[in-house]
C-alpha cells in the first residue's frame, strides 16, 4: 500500500478582476507572499488519451481526484509530462475545465502555458485563466535560445498579461536556455511573479536565488525534491506522483515533522523506481503512462513523436512499483 499523508497547508493566491479598469487584470498583492503560493506536493499529471488518440476528459477527472486524494495538494496540468507540445490550445483549456470540476477548489491548479512564441503563450495564459487555473507555468522559449534580456522580457510580457500568478520553469535541458541566476533575482521584483519550477541541476544557483528573494521555489527533477527542500525549496512539481503520491508527499511530511533521516530513508527507496522513470532513456511522459495503465489507471497512448513503453520496461516498472508501495 502507499504511505498515507496528510496534505500540508496551502495558502494559494487568488485574484479578482479590477471593476474600475475592466481591461486590465489585477495585479497580486506582493505582501504577505504565501510560502506555498501553489500548494506542497504537486504532481505534474500526465493528460490521459483514449485508445484511439483522443483527449480522455472523464479518464483526466478521474485521475485528477485519485491524485488529489492520495496526497496531492496541488495539479500542474498541460507542462512536459502533460504532452502540452502535442494538444491543442482547445484542448488545453478543455482539460483546465475538466479537472476543475472534477476537483472543485480544493487544490490549485497550475497550467502549462509556455511556447516558443511570446504571443502565442500570453494567448494560452488568458486562455487559461479563463478555464479556471489558478497559477501558469512558463517555460523559457525553446528553439530559438534568446539573450538573458529577451528572456526576462518575455516572462515579463506574460506576467502582465493576465490576474494569475506565475511560476517560472527553468529546465535548460529540453530549452537550451538557462533563466540564469541573476534574471532570476531581477524577475522577482514583479509581484506576479511568485515560484519557480527548477530543473536547473544548479543547487549552488537556487541557494542564491533563495537567499535573496521571495520566490517560492519547487524541485521539478524528482531525484531533487528532499535536496531542495532541505534548504528551503516549497515543494515539488513531481512526475513520480503520478504513480505514488502518498509516497511523495510523506518524504515531505517527514522532514516537515523533524524526522529528517526517515525523509532521506523515504527519498532513497523512491530512487530505484524515480531513475527508470525519468533517467533511464525514456521521458518521463511515456513511463509514467506505462505505469499508470498496467496499475489500471487513466492515462492512455502518448502521442507521436513520443512511443509507448514496450513489454519488458512495463513489466520494470510495474516490478519497482510493487517493491516501493509494499511496506
Amino acid at each position: 500500500m502507499e504511505l498515507s499523508c496528510r496534505a500540508a497547508e496551502t495558502t494559494p493566491m487568488t485574484h479578482t478582476p479590477d471593476s474600475t479598469h475592466p481591461s486590465r487584470p489585477s495585479r497580486p498583492s506582493r505582501s504577505p507572499r504565501p510560502l506555498r503560493p501553489f500548494g506542497r506536493t504537486l504532481c505534474a499529471m500526465v493528460t490521459p488519451f483514449t485508445a484511439a488518440g483522443a483527449l480522455d476528459l472523464d479518464g483526466a477527472r478521474r485521475l485528477a481526484a485519485q491524485l488529489v486524494a492520495d496526497g496531492c495538494d496541488g495539479l500542474v496540468l498541460n507542462g512536459t509530462t502533460g504532452e502540452s507540445p502535442t494538444t491543442t490550445d482547445a484542448e488545453k483549456s478543455e482539460l483546465i475545465a475538466a479537472v476543475r470540476e472534477a476537483v472543485g477548489e480544493r487544490v490549485p491548479l497550475v497550467a502549462g502555458v509556455g511556447t516558443a512564441d511570446t504571443l502565442h503563450t500570453v494567448e494560452l495564459a488568458r486562455a487559461a485563466e479563463k478555464a479556471g487555473a489558478d497559477g501558469v507555468l512558463v517555460v523559457s522559449p525553446y528553439y530559438s535560445r534568446p539573450p538573458q534580456d529577451a528572456l526576462e522580457a518575455h516572462f515579463l510580457e506574460v506576467a502582465e498579461a493576465t490576474g494569475l500568478p506565475v511560476m517560472l520553469y527553468d529546465i535548460p535541458g529540453r530549452t537550451g536556455t538557462r533563466i540564469e541566476p541573476e534574471t532570476l533575482i531581477r524577475l522577482a521584483a514583479h509581484p506576479a511573479i511568485v515560484a519557480v519550477k527548477d530543473c536547473s541541476y544548479d543547487l549552488l544557483g537556487v541557494q542564491k536565488v533563495l537567499a535573496r528573494t521571495e520566490l517560492a521555489y519547487y524541485a521539478g527533477c524528482d531525484e531533487h525534491i528532499l535536496a531542495l527542500y532541505a534548504v528551503g525549496a516549497a515543494g515539488c512539481v513531481s512526475t513520480v506522483a503520478n504513480v505514488v503520491p502518498g509516497h511523495v508527499a510523506a518524504i515531505l511530511d517527514a522532514f516537515d515533522t523533524g524526522d529528517t533521516a526517515r525523509a532521506a530513508r523515504l527519498q532513497l527507496r523512491a530512487t530505484p523506481l524515480i531513475e527508470a522513470m525519468t533517467a533511464a532513456g525514456l521521458p518521463g511522459t511515456v513511463t509514467a503512462k506505462a505505469l499508470l495503465s498496467a496499475l489500471g489507471r487513466p492515462a492512455g497512448p502518448v502521442r507521436a513523436p513520443l512511443r509507448s513503453a514496450d513489454r519488458e520496461r512495463t513489466d520494470e516498472l510495474r516490478s519497482l512499483h510493487e517493491e516501493l508501495t509494499a511496506g
